[in-house]
């Protein structure tokens, strides 16, 4: 349940952008286990490279209506003059390199889903299968990378994907819970930590 006004929440998650306080307040750093958001959140991410999270988080029903629900069985039978139309759609990020990679990532990320049966089966053994715990008392703690961020990179790299740098990556883990980087003195660290 979302804290009113007077909770602390970790400084990025201000309540004053009422996306990013939903964002912080109901998703970030909660366990996922689903595919399509696993796929949805890769997209993001890469598509935030060079720009803020704000700026992407209020892209997002224009992402998923663009690229049909983020599906990534439907993304990677885009075609190139699919793509094309994806660099006019003024809702998104209208780089041709991202449009194109969010293609060849589906791509790449059905083929792990046909070896490991599922892209979460694949992901959660980076992190030993269960979220791992941080407690950082501020914001200059949280680490941009980790080693664990560094292997997950470089096996997607290895299996065809870009725009998933290790900070793209460390993002991703921190967005789909792999991680739990809720500052200590915010509200949702410990509801987070119960979720594990």
């Amino acid at each position: 349940m979302p804290a009113g006004p007077a909770a602390e929440r970790c400084p990025w998650g201000s309540i004053d952008d009422a996306a990013m306080g939903r964002y912080h307040d109901r998703e970030w750093g909660v366990p996922v286990h689903d595919d399509r958001r696993h796929f949805e959140f890769l997209v993001l991410e890469g598509a935030q490279a060079g720009l803020s999270w704000s700026t992407i988080l209020h892209k997002r029903a224009a992402y998923l209506r663009a690229f049909d629900g983020l599906d990534p069985a439907k993304v990677a039978r885009f075609t190139p003059a699919r793509i094309a139309r994806l660099t006019e759609d003024p809702g998104i990020v209208r780089n041709r390199r991202k449009i194109e990679s969010a293609v060849r990532n589906a791509r790449a990320f059905r083929a792990v889903q046909r070896e490991f049966g599922s892209f979460d089966a694949y992901c959660w053994p980076f992190v030993g299968g269960r979220p791992r715990q941080n407690h950082w008392r501020s914001i200059r703690q949280v680490p941009a990378t980790t080693r664990e961020s560094d292997a997950f990179s470089e096996d997607l790299r290895r299996r065809g994907f870009n725009f998933v740098g290790s900070t793209i990556v460390y993002a991703h883990m921190q967005a789909v819970g792999m991680v739990n980087d809720h500052l200590t003195g915010c509200f949702r660290h410990a509801e987070v930590a119960r979720l594990a």
